[in-house]
């Protein structure tokens, strides 16, 4: 994907900010079952960045075949990490 790819933007537009969890039948995603993660970007690859809540990012691609888009109420109710990733509308341009 480039910059300027409108389908990036929409790919970006899509997935920055929301909640998710991963897809349980994914061998390769195991070891975030359960967990929510807020999705911090997309990069070029089409990769979302997800802060899972321990600190790092982990990138998984941006597709509803691996994740799954969780309620913003009840996800911020489970999402407890304060010191990571944590959105800035005035820094963002949103």
């Amino acid at each position: 994907m480039l910059a300027n790819d409108p389908s990036f933007d929409a790919l970006r537009r899509e997935w920055t900010d929301q909640f998710v969890m991963v897809k349980p039948d994914r061998p390769e995603l195991k070891r975030f079952v359960g967990i929510v993660g807020r999705v911090v970007t997309v990069n070029y690859n089409g990769k979302a960045l997800i802060d899972f809540q321990d600190g790092g990012w982990y990138d998984v691609s941006a597709s509803t075949e691996y994740l799954i888009k969780l309620d913003r109420a009840e996800a911020e109710a489970k999402y407890k990490n304060v010191n990571s990733a944590q959105p800035i509308p005035e820094k963002q341009g949103a």
